[in-house]
């Protein structure tokens, strides 16, 4: 659409609130926007000098637009926002979240169950959550199930079989966990009352169970039951224990949602946290991607309008920043300058504040769309932390791998200036080692690695790394050293889990700083030869190239030898064996083979 287009087009757009909608000319509806004054809104598209590069595209993708009025630009909040989640257009701010959220489910049965899950059934269940992180869950659940007495067997507990006495107390019972409704110990109600404190734990609501507990106390107390009454003690002792940990501002605030914004070049981060009677039971920071020039009032609405729905929010009250929109318009909207209110305030924005720089460090730090500069720095802060005597433009890893003692291979992955060199790949069958022998793998793979490459007169990397600590360090130097190549690179090991590093002749092992730009490059090099090897070695065991120990066994096949592998881990385990131990797996036939096979010494 032209601006001489629109300028005819203008003058019947109304100087009212509404919202507007822009079209393509294959119809599609690229974007849906609300103004407090239509024509001058619309007009700013086609009359202004847009800078934004994606806005400049979405105006001249414009065939057609129409409007809708409405009575205040609330109102035209309204249907913006229920435009855009019924089409979904693409020049309007997404907010996409496709993580699988934990739920505790209250399951539709006799004598409910309470347990985590991840799958919503509608059964008639009542799914309490979403929670932000599944250890979230299991330490609620972990204090339902040292104050609640429920039931965690699946036995169908229906009155009929109840009736009919079909079972009996299990040891939850005996140790207090549960009051053994599956006897007839536990009534229907007194269950019920059991489920309804849960649900007042699992919602955050603290206080009315331990009112409830107390009330229980001083019942056993008056009738003189002390033991009685010494449990629930403990009980509510452990209740205001959970409740001091999670409580961060005043306990007398009632429910509330607090949410921040904050802003750079390619993306806002939205923090959400939802608080229950002062204690903050989630947590949630949203990533939206910046389409056109959107205001940070408007994605701010947006996405605690999203946030409230997801976690099932029905605080009458939000703490913001900036003026926001809100659908429901009994939500009070605040925004504070002192007191408790703006201590939340200020750690949503402490908690926005430190996603927004993690977000920045893991793009620098694992190099991902980097300038070759940074690439340097993070090379040369490498050298510096390890002490290199050159800048290790050319980086090696080797690791080996194998299937439960079997099917033996190693592999090699090059990083030149700080990137993967897919090309320098290489994968190797080991074959100068009969059976598992990882140190002398690795020498061979070493040796043939540099071999070659001194044979054919191409550069040596300036960092060898070899994944598997010290042993393996170890037998890659005796490699190193049969060549006469000490001195022209360097050689470390990387032990597997504490990802320290090991010097030839260190009896300490250098620990990188942790998120530091060495010890991410380090730890992406090493995620990348683990990723490659074991690509290498699916592939070897499919095609069957190499044979373990088992099918050389005449009479063994491919079938029987993997059965031995799952169930006994190794072939130096299944070497151990009596006959009668093999025959349970493969039979007494093959048993007597496999046995024969490893004992016919001892005969």
């Amino acid at each position: 659409m032209t601006k001489e287009e629109f300028s005819e087009i203008s003058k019947t757009i109304p100087h009212n609130p509404g919202c507007y909608k822009y079209y393509s000319a294959s119809n599609e509806l690229l974007y849906v926007g609300k103004a407090k004054d239509l024509r001058k809104r619309v007009s700013s598209y086609f009359n202004k000098t847009v800078e934004s590069t994606k806005t400049r595209r979405l105006v001249s993708l414009i065939r057609s637009l129409d409007f809708t009025v409405t009575d205040s630009e609330h109102d035209a909040f309204l249907l913006e926002n229920s435009l855009i989640k019924h089409f979904q257009p693409r020049f309007n701010i997404a907010l996409k979240d496709d993580k699988t959220y934990p739920y505790i489910v209250i399951k539709k049965e006799a004598f409910p169950r309470v347990f985590l899950t991840r799958r919503l059934i509608r059964d008639g269940s009542e799914y309490l959550g979403p929670f932000t992180g599944v250890l979230q869950v299991k330490d609620l659940l972990e204090m339902v199930k040292q104050n609640i007495p429920l039931r965690t067997c699946s036995l169908n507990l229906s009155p009929a079989n109840l009736a009919k006495s079909k079972y009996k107390v299990c040891l939850e019972y005996h140790i207090g966990n549960c009051k053994g409704p599956c006897q007839g110990f536990q009534s229907a109600t007194d269950y019920d009352n059991n489920l309804q404190q849960v649900r007042h734990i699992l919602k955050g609501n603290i206080a009315d169970v331990i009112r409830y507990l107390k009330s229980e106390m001083m019942q056993h107390a008056e009738k003189l039951e002390f033991e009685k009454a010494q449990v629930l003690k403990s009980k509510i002792d452990s209740l205001q224990n959970y409740s001091s940990k999670s409580t961060v501002v005043n306990p007398r605030l009632d429910n509330l949602d607090v949410a921040t914004i904050l802003t750079d070049d390619n993306s806002f981060y939205v923090n959400y946290m939802m608080v229950c009677m002062g204690s903050i039971i989630h947590v949630k920071t949203l990533v939206v991607e910046k389409i056109l020039d959107e205001e940070e009032s408007d994605v701010l609405s947006l996405a605690l309008e999203s946030l409230r729905n997801t976690f099932q929010s029905n605080a009458e009250e939000v703490i913001v920043p900036i003026p926001v929109q809100v659908t429901n318009s009994n939500v009070k909207v605040t925004i504070p300058k002192v007191g408790d209110k703006r201590k939340l305030l200020d750690l949503s924005f402490k908690n926005a504040e430190i996603f927004k720089e993690d977000i920045r460090r893991k793009k620098s730090l694992m190099l991902t769309e980097q300038s070759d500069e940074q690439y340097m720095q993070v090379l040369e802060e490498l050298q510096d932390a390890l002490q290199l005597p050159d800048l290790p433009v050319h980086i090696e890893c080797f690791d080996n791998s194998n299937f439960q003692g079997s099917y033996p291979v190693a592999a090699m992955v090059c990083f030149k200036n700080g990137q993967a060199a897919n090309k320098e790949y290489r994968h190797f069958h080991i074959k100068t080692v009969e059976g598992i022998n990882d140190f002398a793998s690795m020498s061979e793979v070493v040796y043939r690695r540099y071999k070659r490459l001194t044979d054919e007169k191409k550069p040596l990397p300036q960092l060898v790394i070899i994944d598997g600590g010290k042993g393996q360090l170890g037998a890659a130097l005796e490699s190193i050293e049969k060549l006469g190549l000490i001195g022209r690179m360097t050689i470390v090991g990387l032990a597997k889990r504490e990802e320290s590093i090991f010097f030839p002749g260190d009896s300490e092992p250098l620990q990188l700083p942790y998120d530091s730009a060495p010890h991410l490059l380090v730890r992406r090099i090493r995620d990348e030869v683990h990723r490659f090897g074991i690509t290498f070695h699916r592939q070897t065991r499919s095609k069957g190239t190499i044979k373990n120990e088992l099918e050389a066994i005449q009479g063994i096949g491919d079938k029987t030898a993997t059965d031995l592998l799952k169930e006994f881990r190794s072939v130096k385990n299944i070497k151990t064996l009596t006959e009668r131990e093999l025959t349970r797996v493969i039979g007494a036939s093959k048993a007597k083979i496999v046995w024969d096979y490893f004992n016919s010494e001892k005969k």
